[in-house]
């Protein structure tokens, strides 16, 4: 009993001790921790308290996304070569052609040029030739491209002048970058027309000592006179550095070729190699996308890498929207370019984008954004966390794999899908201009092409076999969650010259039944096996078990993977081994042509079915030139049918010859052809004209937001849960108050002289 009553008196001191410390205090100071108290209740509103954005801020038209990792580390247009980079050099940058937003497939569109420019054709001895030329007659093209007249910078100090007419910051005292660490930092900007003297001046930056760009070494090959003239400014540039020292700024106004010049102000001229009907492409990248002299060399002075001022940090463009903010590793923000001219949401596109309402803003001026807010987030984890709060409007601008993932998820969670659906986010796919496929070896003595016509057909009918057996379908369904598309052939979706079903279809893999593309029986491929040599899987003459390598780098293909591989070929009792080694030792067997079996991919450089094609191309086989045709093959046919195509303009002409090289491809198969891929994104309800792609790059200016409906869902979902504190408030009342009332009563009995 006395434990018991010791143990009530230890749980009643805290309430006591509350008590009586009310008891001591004040009438007023009471009467206020009374109001604080009642004023904590009242201010429990329904409002979202986990938002990181300030009030109001959501229904603001602002779009929210995240970057992961790290800041961008390339702006500069010379340089920037990364995915991540591209949702901010493609909104600020302008290059002179774009792609149509929804057209598919893909359509080359002018930006800043009047219209796609017709090349004019000349030969060795600087005569005209006509536009159908033969291409082996043509020694270079010429593309004279006119720009549309109006189109002005963004705002930027490097533009702004004083009222003599010289240049404001430049050149800067040395203490002119006192507390100034962002081009916002200075007070006054200007800015001025696009003239083609910019891309003339962009084009030079290329081949700068000064400057390293991946696009140097392709535009280089093309480009007449690139090449020297690099080379003629490395000499320059050190001439200037011995003269001035390393600080002296390499003004390439002073420094031209003949390959690339402005004719006026209007009309920029290209001298191209050849005949090379891809470099339009080229032009729609933006290595080639304008630069003023002016940012280039206010960016050069003393001082400026210091304080992090560069093209690589603070881009100068004429494009949709100007970076406004950059706090590099945490947040950067672009809004709109106030002196952009506006472009017309598309009126064309699919059937399907039509059903989808990706047509409903035909003709509206673009961007419908004002501002967009990038926040770095590390994890993955917290990223999605925000999305389904709304508080990210898409997890990443650059991110082609989000809608795949949560695709994925919702298939396989009911409770995710359905959380999906309550959201109503939009899990948007679409298959890749790319291919990953099975390659064979074409320089291997058993899968590769053999050295007499009877073996050649025994070992096509291995691959054939082989072909058969291995199925993609159950492939793409377990290792890639239905996320993908089998291939038929080495040109993707997308592109022009790919044909769909039942065109399309590989007959020697595939019979069309009923409507539908239908793998050939294991029957079939056993009986393709015998034919080759190779009965039951085993070699007619010597009885031994055929024992195939399919080579890989360590890490290349989960233990999964590679058992499903095996099992394949299992049932044609075909023994699979798998020869891992370092990625280093990986590539020289494929250099020097010892592999057998491989997997590879591609993902396309621009859309044409050129980028797929040339794969196959004998002329680049990698163990004898160190191309990109990773298998080696070579057939005179296709060869001789290629180096025709890659001269022909888009037309009947060209698509008839693709034609013709897929079907030899498919015969011959040195590849498998496995699956284009598919990417995707996720966006929320409010957002609308989306349509993932990865080939288009300038789709944030096509983005429409519904600020308001983003608001109220978002405060629908983050609703915060008061009860718990009021309950909590509530039992310490009903805990304090009696034991307050004793100490009061005890208190006016003291006062009384009651000893008790």
């Amino acid at each position: 009993m006395l434990t018991a009553r010791r143990a009530s008196r230890r749980q009643a001191r805290p309430v006591l001790s509350v008590a009586r410390a009310l008891v001591r205090l004040p009438k007023k100071l009471t009467r206020a921790v009374l109001w604080v108290g009642l004023l904590a209740l009242t201010a429990c509103s329904p409002q979202p308290v986990n938002s990181p954005y300030p009030e109001q801020q959501l229904s603001e038209n602002v779009l929210y996304t995240a970057f992961s990792q790290r800041s961008p580390k390339y702006l500069d247009p010379a340089s920037s070569y990364s995915t991540d980079e591209t949702p901010f050099t493609y909104s600020i940058y302008e290059p002179l052609y774009g792609y149509h937003y929804l057209k598919r497939p893909y359509e080359l569109i002018p930006r800043t040029a009047v219209d796609i420019a017709t090349p004019l054709y000349f030969d060795a001895n600087d005569q005209p030739l006509p536009p159908d030329a033969p291409g082996e007659a043509i020694a270079y093209s010429v593309y004279n491209i006119s720009l549309q007249s109006g189109i002005r910078f963004q705002p930027h100090p490097a533009f702004a002048r004083d009222t003599d007419g010289s240049y404001l910051y430049w050149p800067l005292s040395a203490d002119g970058l006192k507390d100034r660490y962002a081009v916002t930092d200075f007070e006054v900007t200007a800015t001025r027309e696009l003239t083609a003297h910019d891309y003339v001046y962009a084009i030079r930056r290329l081949a700068s000592p000064r400057v390293v760009s991946p696009a140097f070494g392709v535009l280089s090959s093309h480009i007449v006179g690139l090449t020297d003239y690099a080379a003629r400014l490395k000499q320059a540039d050190a001439a200037l550095k011995a003269e001035q020292g390393d600080g002296a700024w390499l003004d390439l106004r002073a420094h031209g070729f003949d390959g690339v010049k402005a004719l006026d102000d209007r009309t920029l001229q290209i001298r191209v190699k050849g005949k090379y009907p891809q470099f339009k492409y080229w032009l729609a990248m933006t290595f080639t996308a304008p630069v003023p002299w002016e940012a280039d060399r206010f960016y050069h002075q003393p001082g400026m890498a210091q304080h992090n001022l560069s093209l690589n940090t603070w881009p100068v463009g004429t494009g949709p929207y100007m970076l406004v903010e950059s706090i590099q590793n945490r947040r950067h923000v672009m809004a709109r370019n106030p002196n952009f001219r506006g472009e017309p949401y598309p009126c064309e596109g699919t059937p399907k984008d039509k059903k989808s309402g990706l047509l409903a803003d035909c003709g509206q001026m673009t961007p419908f954004i004002d501002r967009i807010e990038f926040s770095l987030e590390k994890e993955s984890v917290p990223l999605m966390g925000k999305f389904l709060q709304g508080y990210y409007d898409i997890p990443e601008a650059d991110g082609g794999n989000y809608g795949v993932a949560m695709r994925v998820a919702a298939s396989d969670s009911a409770e995710k899908a359905a959380l999906y659906a309550d959201h109503g986010l939009q899990l948007l796919a679409s298959t890749e201009a790319q291919i990953t496929y099975l390659g064979f070896n074409w320089l291997d003595p058993v899968v590769g092409q053999g050295d007499t016509p009877e073996q050649q057909e025994k070992n096509r009918k291995l691959r054939q076999a082989i072909s058969i057996a291995f199925d993609w379908e159950q492939f793409i369904s377990i290792f890639l969650n239905d996320q993908g598309e089998v291939a038929y052939g080495p040109v993707p979706p997308g592109i022009a010259g790919y044909e769909g079903l039942p065109q399309g279809l590989n007959h020697q893999v595939y019979r069309w039944e009923d409507g539908r593309a239908v793998r050939r029986s294991l029957d079939e491929a056993r009986r393709l096996l015998a034919e080759a040599g190779y009965p039951d899987g085993r070699h007619v003459d010597t009885g031994e078990p055929l024992v195939l390598y399919f080579d890989s780098s360590a890490g290349m293909g989960s233990n999964a993977t590679l058992d499903w591989m095996r099992r394949q070929l299992k049932a044609l009792n075909i023994e699979l081994e798998i020869r891992a080694t370092d990625y280093n030792r990986f590539q020289d067997k494929m250099r020097q042509g010892t592999a057998q079996m491989f997997m590879w991919g591609w993902v396309a450089d621009y859309p044409d079915a050129e980028n797929f094609l040339f794969l196959l191309y004998g002329g680049n086989a990698k163990a004898k030139t160190g191309g990109e045709n990773a298998s080696n093959y070579q057939n005179p046919r296709y060869d001789a049918l290629f180096r025709q195509m890659r001269f022909l303009d888009d037309g009947p002409e060209k698509d008839r010859l693709v034609q013709e090289m897929i079907k030899i491809a498919q015969e011959d198969m040195p590849w498998m052809f496995g699956f284009y891929p598919m990417s995707g994104g996720a966006y929320q309800a409010w957002v609308a004209n989306a349509k993932p792609t990865q080939m288009v790059r300038n789709t944030l200016q096509y983005l429409k937001l519904e600020p308001h409906t983003r608001a109220d869902r978002v405060a629908q979902w983050n609703r915060p849960v008061w009860w718990p504190l009021w309950l909590g408030l509530l039992v310490l009342a009903l805990g304090v108050w009696p034991a307050w009332r004793v100490l009061k009563r005890r208190e006016q009995a003291t006062a009384l002289g009651d000893p008790k």
